[in-house]
């Protein structure tokens, strides 16, 4: 009997210590995945201020300081979130450090760049305390967090990549180039094109169309829809389009000027199709486009017109030297163009509450044009490029109205994808996005 008994006090101190094992992996477990959960919940809270940062950085041109600002009220706004009481309560005590540093590069990512395009945001002391795993002295799990977000790589080149948001209006690869092309397809920065001819002027595209595109849908309505910015599907490198047959004047007028603030009719308003932020524009009355059928196919000419008048086109003549120097090629050339477009749309200037950016900066399909295409016809994908509209579009048809006027730039935003082999020389259609930190398990 005493030896059952001695025994008894053995087993005790074996059960306890047991019971202390289990109580470290049920609290380790337990902890485990409150932290875990809380660190999901700071990863999401700097993921979108290093994207809101990375934004405004793109949209300033490279200002840091309203970068920093957006970057610690989104994260400020996202910690009051629902769920998110301890992130928020931490954050509210003061024991949350957010900091913000700006890179050339990605990776490596250096601090101290003045203008990025990269962004780093790190957000430290934010700890999750513990229940359980107490009993193996773990009073509380740090949960760190850290996001890099800027500029993409070039979108919307090599087979199947694909671009979203874009122009009903087909550009032609008039020159043959490629996306591999110096500069690709052969469009030039800051140079002038007509992207939508004027009556009986079918160009490169084939009779019967005037470039412009069934996307999701088609008829006139679906047309002016479109050019105002409804459509937010994608479009393939490789895959076929199909244009839209006619000139269809009065929807392509009114979906297209609401870029500009001038509502005309048609269901069209600034509630659901804002004007950009900035609608100077060259003077329609001035900028003219002018036909010469004198080759075949006839192209369009664009002009400063020395004397503004409707019956400006009609006095063309190839051999009339001052009527001729009145082209103009590219936007040094003009009185408003992208350049100032865009310093006027950076802070510190302001902005009407009911305006959107980048209204006025369009993606478009570039298509392989043959030029014998007859009424409604499919044209392939080759790419896709950027153009700044210069001009609202006039009432009327006489002397270039319902011709629309753009100009080549170098880059734009845009939601899209990369292909197999993007070829390096693509323009810079980009979007913002996320990236890996190097530096760091955290992202």
């Amino acid at each position: 009997m005493t030896y059952y008994l001695k025994q008894r006090g053995v087993v005790i101190p074996i059960v306890v210590i047991g019971l202390l094992a289990m109580l470290a992996v049920a609290g380790l477990a337990i902890d485990g995945s409150h932290a875990l959960a809380n660190k999901t919940r700071a990863q999401n809270t700097v993921d979108a201020a290093a994207l809101a940062a990375a934004k405004v950085l793109d949209e300033t041109g490279g200002d840091i300081a309203p970068a920093t600002a957006a970057a610690n009220s989104l994260f400020s706004i996202n910690a009051d979130a629902a769920g998110n009481h301890e992130l928020n309560r931490a954050y509210d005590a003061g024991d949350i450090t957010v900091t913000v540093q700006y890179s050339t590069t990605v990776n490596p990512f250096i601090p101290g760049a003045p203008a990025g395009p990269f962004v780093r945001v790190i957000a430290t002391g934010f700890d999750t305390a513990t229940t359980l795993s107490r009993v193996l002295s773990i009073n509380d799990i740090s949960t760190p967090a850290t996001a890099v977000a800027g500029p993409s790589g070039p979108l919307g080149s090599g087979e199947g990549a694909n671009v979203c948001d874009i122009a009903p209006i087909a550009v032609c690869n008039g020159d043959n180039k490629g996306a591999d092309a110096v500069p690709p397809f052969g469009f030039v920065t800051e140079s002038l094109t007509v992207l939508k001819p004027g009556p009986g002027n079918h160009g490169d595209i084939g009779p019967g169309n005037y470039k412009m595109l069934r996307l999701g849908c088609n008829g006139g309505s679906c047309l002016r829809h479109n050019l105002a910015g409804s459509y937010d599907d994608c479009q393939t490198v490789g895959d076929y389009v199909e244009t839209e047959p006619g000139v269809s004047s009065g929807p392509t007028s009114q979906g297209f000027n609401t870029r500009f603030g001038i509502y005309q009719g048609g269901g069209m308003n600034s509630e659901d199709y804002p004007p950009d932020r900035v609608t100077t524009e060259q003077d329609p009355d001035i900028l003219k486009a002018c036909e010469d059928d004198s080759v075949d196919p006839p192209v369009d000419h664009i002009y400063m017109t020395s004397a503004p008048g409707k019956n400006y086109c009609k006095h063309y003549d190839p051999v009339d030297v001052p009527w001729v120097n009145d082209e103009v090629l590219v936007a040094d050339d003009i009185n408003y163009s992208y350049d100032e477009w865009y310093y006027d749309s950076l802070p510190p200037n302001t902005f009407p509450a009911d305006s959107k950016k980048n209204r006025r900066v369009l993606a478009f399909p570039v298509v392989e044009c043959t030029g014998n295409q007859n009424g409604q016809s499919s044209l392939k994908v080759l790419g896709f490029t950027c153009l700044f509209m210069l001009q609202s579009l006039p009432s009327g048809q006489n002397d270039g109205g319902g011709k629309i006027i753009g100009e080549f730039i170098d880059s734009c935003e845009v939601n899209g994808t990369a292909g197999n082999n993007p070829p390096g020389a693509n323009p810079l259609l980009y979007k913002i996005q996320l990236y890996k930190n190097a530096d760091s398990r955290d992202s």
